[in-house]
């Protein structure tokens, strides 16, 4: 068999597993919001659906011992594409919230799955130099489908709303939109993904022998020194982030009579999907560098600070309410960048604490307190909001800072860590 150059599905593959993630996290949200319904409603019920990429580990056992990797991606992509049409069909119907609710929940789990499989299947379709070699291809084009779902999509939904009477329509289009790129993703990628050898269902592994190792590796993960803490640490760092991204898009469309900026669908695509990603890609490329030249100890304080401090740029925006277009986006730019800059630290003390034997479960279980740490917060952001108002929901993001600088007082970080 002829082989594939890993220029024809890296990059495709990393696109494909950003479209459904942003559908689910930001372009559910912006759509929910034009559709009507509450804050309290939009934060509660979206928050759930980060529930399957806390428990993904439990499953992805598996997704080895099932099939091939090769099968899941293709698999989970023709269900992907099946449930963004799914969705455009129910949009105009009376009972869509609860019903595209459903269909939100099976993408989670799909895109969930998909991940498992991508992230395996790149292992073993790339020796360790071409994996080397795409690690920054794969993370640019996952950046490209962040840009175009958050940025591009949600401008296209926008143009296409003209007034209340078409927001169902808009909105379903887009998601038409969506499900047809999907598919044409599945397709390209049923014929164009490579077969290789190692990729191939376990024979003689047993389910209970999957599960007797996968709770040896868990027990393994709790008994890891300074376990407690590192616990805490993954719960709590994001704690203002966690519950001001379910509430940043509904205060940039609410109108200014409820307290928010009035802004237009489109004009949240063109803020929150390009210049804040921009912010957030340049602040996190930056961040890398920083550790890479002076170790993750010496940069941690002052990414905890650039996490923190940028959040006041909502305070701002909340009591002055500021109108001004470019003056909205040099905010979001400031956040995100900063943001972007601050989570360098995160992510990288999650690899840090992973170290080990069973790194790569380990990491995975990080990845799950990662994802309980947003949803669990993000839960209760919209009713907070609509309890203080938008200005002193703000102001009590600045305090939930405390618990970030707290619980980053406590880790301990060998001083090499990072450095080249």
């Amino acid at each position: 068999m002829k082989k594939q150059s890993p220029w024809s599905w890296v990059p495709t593959l990393y696109f494909a597993e950003g479209i459904p993630y942003i559908a689910v996290m930001t372009i559910s949200l912006v759509m929910y919001k034009r559709m009507g319904i509450s804050n309290t409603e939009i934060a509660l019920y979206t928050s759930w659906l980060n529930l399957p990429w806390v428990i993904k580990p439990l499953w992805s056992p598996f997704v080895d011992l099932l099939r091939t990797k090769r099968w899941w991606i293709t698999a989970m992509q023709l269900l992907i594409g099946a449930g963004l049409a799914g969705i455009a069909f129910t949009i105009p119907t009376s009972h869509f919230f609860q019903t595209t609710l459903a269909i939100f929940w099976l993408l989670a789990f799909s895109s969930a799955t998909h991940d498992i499989a991508a992230d395996g299947f790149y292992m073993l379709g790339l020796d360790s130099h071409q994996q080397a070699l795409f690690v920054g291809i794969r993370s640019t084009f996952y950046r490209i489908a962040t840009i175009a779902g958050q940025g591009l999509l949600i401008m296209l939904a926008g143009h296409l709303e003209h007034g209340d009477t078409r927001i169902p329509y808009a909105w379903s289009i887009t998601f038409f939109v969506m499900a047809g790129i999907f598919l044409a993703l599945w397709l390209y990628h049923a014929f164009i993904l490579p077969k290789p050898a190692s990729d191939h269902p376990a024979t003689q592994v047993s389910a209970k022998n999957i599960w007797k190792e996968f709770i040896l590796t868990f027990g393994s993960f709790f008994r890891k020194e300074q376990a407690a803490i590192a616990i805490l640490f993954m719960l709590l760092y994001r704690l203002p982030e966690a519950q001001l991204a379910k509430m940043s898009i509904p205060f940039l469309l609410d109108p200014l009579e409820k307290g928010g900026l009035g802004m237009t669908t489109e004009q949240i695509g063109f803020t929150q999907g390009t210049i804040g990603i921009i912010g957030l890609t340049l602040g996190g490329i930056l961040g890398g560098i920083a550790v890479a030249r002076h170790g993750l100890r010496k940069w941690l304080w002052p990414m905890v600070w650039a996490i923190s401090l940028p959040d006041l740029v909502y305070v701002f925006l909340s009591y002055f309410q500021e109108t001004n277009l470019l003056w909205i986006n040099v905010c979001i730019f400031i956040e995100q960048f900063g943001y972007g800059f601050g989570f360098t630290a995160y992510m990288l003390y999650l690899i840090y604490f992973s170290r080990g034997s069973h790194s790569t479960a380990h990491y995975a279980i990080c990845t799950a307190f990662m994802a309980l740490g947003m949803m669990l917060p993000g839960m209760i952001a919209g009713w907070l909001q609509e309890t203080l108002g938008y200005q002193y929901f703000f102001l009590w993001i600045m305090v939930c800072c405390a618990a970030t600088f707290a619980v980053t007082a406590l880790l301990k970080i060998d001083p090499s860590f990072g450095k080249k």
